[in-house]
């Protein structure tokens, strides 16, 4: 295969501004055995890519993990216009170009698996296997209660100390009941946020848009994950997407929306074993040398 670019040795991690069609992202990779599908994480709404670092340090070091920051959002510049969930894939296709890799599996939590389904859909030689955690179909699911589409709404949760202590619990669900303070901490701790208009544009991108449609023709292997006490996500969505999708996998756990950092040390092998069944767990012997266009066979 050809090489894309050819260079010293990367280091573990790398976390860097990269240009694509345009718009800067703010990427994080790091580094794993080059014979190993990547992993891509899409993140939730208003979260930037560190919000998911106690599930990253939870997964085998041999796993390359593949993080960036949508348009407006944490270390990625506001985009000039509204995106929707197509013009997002695009970038993250030529994300993946600009990376070196042909393909990826494809994780995507809360909004970021509303992007993830999309992607599989109309990206589907860009995605080997998919993984849909605490998500849902979009404007056609079972809703959640009107006082937590409210506080949804706005993302003040992120800035406001005071207002996430008293909204975790209802809002989140799970380990939020019991040790708000985890969750304070956990949310709270991360800088930069997404900008106001960065996260109007988050919620605008997926304005009317819905999976149902187009879940049963989905021909990539796909896990669902999902929580037992999630109050923005009931869990009849996940019930729904497994009844839709083909090859699809259900595993509920014990947790709320965030149980992918809460809970990481739990369903961090649970996701390893769905994308490298035969794979043992390792240390991980990170390769060193060029990034080469990646290709693996369909599963």
């Amino acid at each position: 295969m050809q090489s894309l670019r050819r260079g010293p040795v990367r280091p573990a991690v790398t976390d860097e501004q990269i240009s694509v069609d345009g718009q800067q992202l703010r990427v994080s990779v790091r580094h794993g055995d080059q014979d190993r599908v990547p992993l891509l994480l899409i993140n939730g709404i208003g979260a930037p890519l560190d919000a998911l670092q106690p599930f990253v340090d939870a997964l085998d070091l041999a796993l390359t993990v593949i993080r960036f920051d949508p348009p407006g959002v944490g270390g990625s510049p506001l985009p000039r216009h509204p995106y929707r969930f197509s013009g997002l894939c695009r970038l993250i296709d030529g994300l993946l170009s600009r990376l070196g890799y042909e393909s990826a599996d494809v994780l995507g939590i809360s909004w970021g698996g509303g992007v993830a389904q999309h992607f599989a859909m109309f990206h589907p030689r860009r995605c080997r296997r998919l993984v849909l955690v605490s998500t849902a179909t979009g404007s056609l699911m079972v809703p959640a209660r009107p006082s937590v589409l409210v506080r949804m709404a706005t993302p003040r949760r992120y800035t406001d100390a005071g207002y996430l202590g008293r909204s975790a619990p209802s809002l989140y669900g799970g380990s939020a009941r019991t040790a708000p303070e985890r969750i304070n901490a956990h949310v709270q701790g991360q800088d930069p946020l997404a900008s106001p208009r960065g996260y109007l544009y988050q919620l605008t991108a997926a304005l009317g848009w819905t999976s149902v449609p187009f879940l049963p023709r989905l021909r990539q292997p796909t896990l669902i994950v999902a929580g037992n006490d999630d109050p923005i996500i009931p869990l009849t969505n996940a019930r729904l997407m497994h009844r839709l999708i083909p090859r699809s996998r259900l595993h509920v756990f014990r947790g709320g929306h965030l149980g992918l950092v809460t809970e990481a040390a739990e369903l961090a092998p649970v996701i390893e074993r769905f994308l490298h069944p035969d794979a043992p767990r390792s240390a991980g012997s990170r390769s060193a040398g060029s990034r080469r266009l990646r290709r693996w066979p369909s599963a």
